[in-house]
């Protein structure tokens, strides 16, 4: 918010805190109120889908925070600073870019239905309303990949489908959509995939405030990142290696952080230049973990953390939006509510005086954005900072 929340400063000073969205999550409801809460909350980086409606959902969610910030109490002193939105790729198959789909009319009418109660992203539905008509199966806007359902299906009947990113699509997004920096998902042994994404990227590097490379555990991995590193050096702006400890688990439980504080050791270990950025099983006792290690903000007023011991940040992805997940559940329903009723929807205003009125309280919330139910708002915002806060309120010192 201050000074103290530059994203480059975060990073400098081990406190870069980044909500992942999701590869494939393209829920943009959800996005635009995940992205207005968490950068009300202080989030340094917004990572989300490669898409062009994604990102415009998040740049709304960007505007619409800074449209409300100025009436919100607990930020009339501060100065809320943007985030850098991130859009990643791939390089090949990759869990992050999937999503499950099954014929609900193969399934027995006795089923128990597993994939619906364990679907964190409640994208499993049976004859429910969608779109004005009943459905039974995978809304896919909601999925995002984590494969929980694929094996407690009864008879093993879903599946799933993966996208890799392609050359062609990178320019438009990087030089149309006014990104800040990208993310490679990648993994040992791909390095000709690598470089073939890398030579499509090249050319709009000096657009990036930023480039990360996100990679999971394998043999040969630090020799794998080292070879990585050597494409793409000389780079004109910031190197993060994200870490990627067990993909999209921070939700299931406390012990899911161990891999991901596991495998930042083991990168970090190799001294690679750059920042070193968990994920991967982050969630509510991964700051707790890091502080008990010693790898926390142990450097954080040196210019030189990417050369110390220390854990540049976390990235937060199904943790932070299950967190959130009941508040916009309830604005849903608000706006079904609403809309059954019959109540007529707000006039068309723009951002900011749309933003303001439905803040002060001076008319009901009637639609999905979440700063139209002042209540809603303030409920998500004390939720998500409480999980930035974890990583900002022990490193605020007076300036100077």
């Amino acid at each position: 918010m201050n000074d103290l929340y530059y994203p480059l400063r975060s990073l400098r000073e081990g406190h870069w805190f980044k909500l992942i969205c999701g590869a494939s999550f393209q829920h943009l409801p959800a996005i635009r109120n995940l992205v207005l809460t968490y950068t009300l909350a202080g989030a340094d980086c917004i990572d989300v889908a490669a898409d062009p409606a994604v990102i415009s959902a998040a740049k709304i969610g960007l505007q619409a925070a800074f449209d409300v910030a100025e009436t919100l109490p607990q930020l009339l002193r501060q100065t809320l600073t943007p985030p850098w939105l991130m859009v990643s790729f791939n390089d090949g198959e990759d869990p992050h870019f999937r999503k499950a789909e099954f014929n609900a009319a193969v399934c027995p009418a006795d089923c128990a239905r597993p994939c619906e109660r364990i679907c964190p992203a409640q994208a499993i539905v049976f004859d429910t309303q969608v779109a004005n008509r009943s459905f039974s199966g995978v809304i896919r806007d909601r999925c995002y990949g984590c494969g929980r359902c694929l094996p407690v299906c009864p008879i093993q009947h879903i599946s799933t489908s993966s996208h890799v990113s392609t050359p062609d699509a990178i320019a438009p997004l990087v030089l149309q959509a006014g990104v800040d920096a990208i993310e490679i998902h990648t993994q040992v042994g791909r390095v000709e995939d690598f470089r073939r994404l890398w030579l499509a990227i090249a050319p709009w590097i000096s657009n990036l405030k930023l480039v990360a490379i996100s990679c999971p555990d394998g043999e040969g991995l630090i020799e794998y990142l080292r070879t990585l590193y050597d494409l793409i050096s000389p780079l004109a702006c910031p190197l993060i290696w994200q870490t990627d400890g067990r993909p999209m688990s921070g939700d299931i439980g406390a012990g899911t952080t161990r891999a991901a504080v596991k495998l930042g050791q083991k990168v970090l270990a190799a001294k690679l230049p750059g920042y070193v950025q968990l994920a991967g099983g982050t969630n509510q006792h991964t700051v707790t973990k890091l502080r008990s290690l010693g790898l926390l903000n142990c450097d954080r007023f040196s210019e030189r953390l990417t050369q110390s011991s220390c854990i540049a940040g976390i990235a937060y992805g199904s943790f932070a939006r299950t967190l959130l997940l009941p508040i916009l559940n309830q604005l849903e329903m608000l706006e079904t509510d609403n809309t059954t009723s019959g109540n007529p929807q707000p006039q068309a205003q723009s951002a900011s005086k749309a933003c303001s009125t439905s803040v002060l309280g001076s008319r009901p919330a009637q639609s999905a954005n979440l700063e139209d139910s002042p209540e809603l708002l303030s409920r998500a915002l004390d939720l998500a900072s409480s999980l930035v806060s974890q990583l900002k309120l022990p490193n605020l010192v007076p300036n100077g």
